[in-house]
């Protein structure tokens, strides 16, 4: 029961931890092409500005879900029951 226990909080870690670094990367990327847009061409900027918040939404949604599995593994943790039964089963 506790290797599960402590095999489901590191990968709950690594799941947060990446994706929050992989949204940290997606929005200085954005970020730097919007800059580079805009330069390029000023009177797109309203335009490029919408859709780079369109995306950053797109961006965060997937960390969310990433999250949202995460807590699922940590309040609703599904090994824990299929190890209950095999014991139980065994037993």
């Amino acid at each position: 029961m506790d290797v599960i226990l402590s095999n489901t909080a590191l990968a709950v870690g690594l799941i947060l931890g990446l994706g929050g670094a992989g949204t940290a990367i997606g929005f200085g990327l954005l970020g730097g092409k919007l800059l580079e847009g805009v330069a390029r061409q000023p009177e797109m900027a309203g335009m490029l500005t919408g859709r780079m918040f369109l995306v950053a939404g797109l961006l965060d949604a997937v960390t969310f879900v990433g999250i949202g599995i995460g807590m699922y593994f940590v309040f609703a943790n599904p090994f824990v029951g299929q190890l209950a039964a095999a014991v139980g089963a065994g037993g």
